[in-house]
């Protein structure tokens, strides 16, 4: 093809065109993307402000329980964007789900956990941190309850943008906690509970970390290191999976369906029991034929363990769904009550119209924001593999089990990640073990540098720092917002 001079160049400028033109389309729906989930987030929070208008078009304050319902809404979002991925970034991690599948299980399960065992009692105010009757008159409490909602939702949101996993439970404690002092003085707080939740910052983590390690050695030591690999499998794996179940059926009888039926910690153990055993013999014919023609090597155990993993994310989801719905929602349902009925001392209960807007604001804010922290959670920390994953995911619901049993506030966030900075520590202990084991059998042989040797270690330092700092000073910076906004409002209104 040429022009009317016979001059073929002009398609060559014609190409050049074209690909500004596609340059420009990719650049503009890459910055355009963010926009939407704006502006689906504030079209979300929006209707679930018209909702109470609708539902309290009678009351006198209906202006507070609107304001309320958005600042729920908006708390919902940002647990959707940042706690949720500490359940499905191992999994995308190892590879066993999509990001598209992660997204889809969790905003099923996590929506069943919450509208099906969600419907948690929030006593009192948040847990007992401090006393409502120290708070003085309605109004002020529903303001303490309010300043509480935005601190912790800002905290949580500013957390997600720098990329950093924090408890969202903890941002709530901490908001009602700056309230109380700034409603009550400083002697309105239990300082037994907060000293308590304080204690959780070291030890969830810790725990789960050492669970997750733990269960990394057996897999490496049993099944990995073998020189049968498949042999070995078609063993350990249906222990392990019958393990997984285990603590999965405790778990949730302990954490996730507390609402729907009485469980105590005995019982909980023995119907674990029962589903471990089940699970373990109907996993032996299972592995069997999943492992029949394998290639004896690393690679192809990961197929043994993809199904586990993704059945444990799913868990996971519906367990954080009963949890956590009441930190977005539960102040929300103090503030509702009140408005009602002027009672600010008596447990809350939530009511459903409230649950209905905490289980689609973690959804919406899973899907639209929720894959930036699913990445880092999944492989920006370490590499994880099926069975990595694995371990953190088990880990993740053993660490409850043992801290209900002694009776120690913990946070899921802690504990996922706390897993997952376990596996990758324990591999580089391993690495640096058999590096010596090498240089002792071998002393001629040539030595990594320090440099080098920094460079290879199998857990990003940069993300371990931003991590822990973010936790330290999760319930201070969310008390100090909170008392800050609480002053201001009260300021203005009193």
């Amino acid at each position: 093809m040429t022009n009317a001079d016979g001059d073929p160049r002009h398609l060559d400028t014609l190409d050049r065109d074209l690909a500004r033109y596609s340059n420009l389309e990719t650049a503009t729906s890459r910055v355009g993307r963010p926009m939407i989930g704006v502006g689906v987030s504030v079209l979300f929070v929006v209707v679930a402000g018209l909702a109470a208008m609708l539902l309290f078009g009678e009351a006198n304050n209906l202006y507070i329980v609107v304001i309320a319902a958005c600042l729920g809404a908006y708390m919902a979002l940002n647990i959707g964007a940042n706690d949720v991925a500490n359940n499905m970034g191992p999994a995308v991690g190892a590879n066993a789900l999509s990001m598209g599948g992660a997204i889809a299980i969790a905003v099923i399960f996590e929506s069943a956990g919450a509208l099906v065992a969600g419907g948690d009692v929030v006593s009192t105010i948040a847990k007992g941190i401090i006393e409502p009757e120290r708070m003085g008159t309605a109004n002020v409490f529903v303001w303490a309850m309010m300043a509480a909602l935005l601190s912790a939702a800002l905290w949580v949101n500013l957390a997600t943008w720098i990329g950093a996993p924090v408890s969202t439970t903890h941002s709530v404690v901490g908001g009602v906690m700056g309230a109380g002092i700034a409603a009550a003085g400083i002697s309105a707080v239990s300082w037994g509970t907060m000293s308590g939740i304080a204690a959780s910052w070291v030890i969830s983590p810790v725990l789960g970390g050492a669970i997750a390690a733990f269960f990394l050695f057996v897999i490496e030591s049993r099944i990995t290191y073998r020189d049968d690999k498949i042999a070995a499998a078609r063993t350990w794996v249906p222990i392990l999976v019958g393990i997984m179940a285990g603590a999965f059926g405790t778990y949730l009888a302990l954490k996730g369906l507390k609402q729907l039926v009485e469980i105590d910690l005995p019982m909980a153990l023995l119907m674990g029991l029962f589903i471990a055993i089940v699970v373990w013999l109907v996993m032996i014919p299972v592995i069997r034929r999943q492992s029949a023609g394998l290639e004896n090597r690393n690679k192809s155990l990961k197929v043994l363990f993809g199904i586990p993993l993704i059945v444990s994310a799913a868990l996971l989801s519906f367990a954080h769904g009963a949890n956590d719905v009441a930190n977005a929602v539960g102040p929300l349902a103090a503030i509702v009550q009140v408005s009602q009925s002027g009672d600010f001392t008596s447990a809350f209960s939530i009511p459903f119209w409230v649950m209905i807007i905490g289980a689609f604001g973690i959804s919406f804010g899973l899907f639209l924001f929720g894959p930036k922290l699913i990445r880092m959670v999944g492989s920006q920390i370490t590499k994880l593999n099926p069975m990595r994953a694995y371990c953190v995911a088990l880990s993740a619901a053993i660490t409850v089990i043992v801290a209900s049993a002694l009776g120690l506030p913990v946070s899921s966030t802690h504990i996922a990640v706390g897993a997952v900075f376990g596996v990758g520590f324990y591999r580089e202990w391993d690495a640096e073990r058999r590096i010596r084991k090498a240089r002792l059998a071998m002393p001629d042989r040539p030595q990594f540098a320090p440099e080098e040797r920094r460079r290879r270690k199998l857990v990003r330092r940069s993300h371990f720092m931003t991590i822990i700092a973010a936790w330290v000073i999760t319930v201070p910076t969310a008390a100090i917002l909170s008392g800050t906004i609480l002053f201001v409002v009260m300021s203005f209104t009193s």
